[in-house]
């Protein structure tokens, strides 16, 4: 479940809340228009390059192919040899076109190179039940749509174009058709293109890799074996079971819900980890039960990454 937050934590008509269903309120940027715009012209320039490089690359081999054939008086296994490149390049061509999106947004980043150099990844909206995991088929889906919304119509276009000066009406209709489908994201507040309306997607900016400062909390009492319902208590030790939970994004979370210290907002997240982690929630305790969770979060988190590994978030496997 998604939502805009309140206005006074709001930076910009672009902040986005998104609640887990641990109950967890992760904050998110949507990506600009502008940043998404030029991502994507990233990305089809490195795919040009790609395919440029690869049909190079397979003209060398065919100018070799024939050149051995013409010694040999062009024998038949020379020509099926440049049969199979030629059949080759056309799938290569193709894989370029539609398997480009796919190879990079399936994995752990969920972002191509051209959107990881601007700083923004795929995310999953989420449903009514909560946030979810962004899955292989809303990619799958989103990937598809371009198709018709981009290269489709430039390929009418282009066709149109080359049958003479006057495009006539199916020039218009293709123009018609790649705008509206360009512009789309300029009339929904969530900046969605249409595969993204239809895959349950969004593009949000990458959160920050590097924890905040620390809080200033109150030094924890002697650690003891304190159970979670003893009302009033401040002395908490989690293992390592219930502290790998969760990761930098959640610590960070946490720690501007410990900022703002809006008691209901505070007792529901407390009542979130305790079932997650396996405890039974107690009454009255949660402020301090949160502030020992966070300084034991943030101290694994910091010793795994001095030892060069992280856990960016919850749906990460393990530091």
């Amino acid at each position: 479940m998604t939502a805009a937050l309140p206005q006074r934590l709001r930076q910009s008509d672009r902040d986005r809340v998104m609640i887990t269903p641990e109950g967890i309120a992760l904050p998110l940027t949507l990506a600009s228009r502008g940043t998404r715009a030029g991502a994507l012209m990233l990305d089809l320039m490195f795919i040009g390059l790609l395919m440029l490089l690869t049909t190079i690359g397979l003209l060398f081999i065919a100018g070799g192919t024939a050149a051995a054939m013409a010694r040999l008086e062009a024998s038949t296994p020379g020509a099926h040899a440049l049969e199979f490149l030629f059949i080759l390049w056309i799938a290569a061509m193709f894989l370029f076109r539609n398997a480009y999106f796919l190879f990079f947004e399936l994995g752990p980043r969920g972002a191509t190179p051209g959107k990881r150099i601007t700083g923004i990844r795929i995310a999953a909206r989420g449903n009514g039940d909560g946030g979810g995991r962004l899955t292989a088929d809303m990619v799958i889906a989103r990937n598809l749509l371009r198709d018709i919304e981009l290269f489709l119509p430039l390929v009418l276009l282009s066709s149109a174009s080359n049958g003479g000066g006057d495009m006539g009406a199916a020039g218009l209709a293709a123009t018609a058709w790649f705008l509206i489908f360009a512009l789309f994201p300029c009339f929904n507040r969530d900046r969605l293109r249409a595969g993204d309306l239809i895959a349950g997607s969004w593009v949000v900016e990458v959160p920050r890799r590097k924890l905040e400062a620390a809080m200033s909390l109150a030094p924890a009492a002697t650690p003891a074996a304190a159970p979670p319902d003893s009302a009033g208590s401040a002395a908490y030790r989690f293992g390592e079971a219930e502290l790998a939970v969760y990761g930098e994004y959640e610590l960070q979370t946490l720690e501007r819900l410990l900022r703002e210290n809006r008691p209901e907002a505070l007792h529901a997240v407390y009542e979130a980890i305790c079932r997650k982690i396996g405890w039974t929630p107690g009454s009255g305790d949660a402020r301090p039960f949160l502030e020992a969770y966070y300084r034991a979060l943030r101290a694994r988190l910091e010793t795994g990454m001095r030892m060069g590994r992280r856990k960016a978030d919850k749906f990460s496997d393990s530091l």
